[in-house]
């Protein structure tokens, strides 16, 4: 499955080597990435919907300039769940552009207003639910989408377009239904 990054969670973590002496401790280095809010000032995590999409050093992802891997296309295994939590691994980047069969989006309420995750029809059936976050009226959904796929919030219903000439990157426009 390829997967293009339009945008990452507010929260990271990572997993280094347990072995202190190996020299490719970091090199085999993994990161978490998962939604979080605004609370207080400080970004927390507040899942309602837990999940991560995870990304391996090894795989060509590189924690230093994260925004990097924006508009790049993964080769993915399938979504699943593991122990409660909904998970994506994402395993290489491609070198080149391809056509992704899905986009990573993250969404908050600043483009789409408050997404109600409780009503049935907020996102279209064929859009995946990694991981949700919330406090008060701050929220970040983290979706795998296709081209065209949905979601619905306060503010209307917003489609995933790609680009025509580059279609490994799209954005949520605001549909006139």
């Amino acid at each position: 499955m390829l997967v293009a990054v339009t945008g990452f969670g507010r929260v990271w973590r990572h997993r280094f080597g347990k072995d202190k002496d190996d020299p490719r401790r970091f090199a085999r280095a993994v990161y978490y990435n998962t939604t979080g809010v605004v609370v207080e000032g400080k970004i927390r995590q507040r899942p309602q919907i837990c999940g991560y999409a995870r990304f391996d050093a090894v795989g060509g992802f590189n924690p230093n300039f994260p925004f990097r891997m924006i508009n790049r296309v993964f080769e993915c295994a399938e979504p699943s769940m593991w122990m409660g939590y909904n998970k994506l691994l994402f395993k290489r980047m491609l070198t080149a552009g391809e056509r992704p069969d899905y986009f990573l989006t993250v969404v908050r309420p600043e483009l789409t207003g408050v997404l109600t995750i409780a009503n049935s029809e907020w996102r279209s059936s064929d859009t995946w639910l990694l991981c949700f976050s919330e406090c008060a009226q701050e929220q970040e959904a983290m979706l795998l989408m296709p081209a065209y796929g949905w979601v619905r919030g306060q503010l209307g219903r917003f489609v995933l377009k790609p680009s025509e000439r580059q279609p490994w990157m799209a954005r949520l426009v605001l549909s006139c239904e």
